[in-house]
């Protein structure tokens, strides 16, 4: 699978029995249907993630193709204050995060200071996770 922001390819990292598809040039993450709601599964607040995310139809960021079906993705806003800019295939088939954007998405629910999947997701990937410049 290519990645949607830079070409490159993707490769398949296993976290905690979910397959994430993460790209070592840009440091971006997609995310197949479904797979989001795995890594949330013991998130007290979830839902809330999720009804937080709206389409963002002004947004001025580039749009980009889904790596499945090819599909321009839709811009979607998530967070408690819509401060979250992703990716999302309209048709449904994932979730593409550019390098720092999990890690904010994740950081607006209320998992405590040190949430499981963000210690798991910060043993995969380090300070790039939450950084957008990607730097160590």
């Amino acid at each position: 699978m290519e990645c949607p922001a830079c070409r490159e390819p993707l490769i398949v990292l296993e976290l905690d029995q979910v397959e994430l598809d993460h790209c070592v040039s840009c440091k971006g993450i997609w995310l197949d249907h479904g797979e989001l709601n795995l890594i949330l599964e013991d998130a007290p607040d979830k839902d809330t993630v999720f009804s937080s995310f709206a389409l963002a139809p002004h947004s001025k960021e580039k749009k980009r193709k889904c790596p499945i079906c090819l599909r321009k993705m839709e811009k979607v806003l998530c967070g408690a204050e819509g401060n979250v800019n992703i990716d999302r295939c309209p048709r449904g088939d994932g979730l593409w995060f550019d390098v720092g954007e999990l890690n904010e998405m994740i950081q607006v629910g209320s998992w405590g200071a040190s949430p499981k999947v963000l210690d798991l997701l910060k043993d995969m990937f380090g300070k790039t996770l939450g950084s957008k410049q990607g730097g160590v």
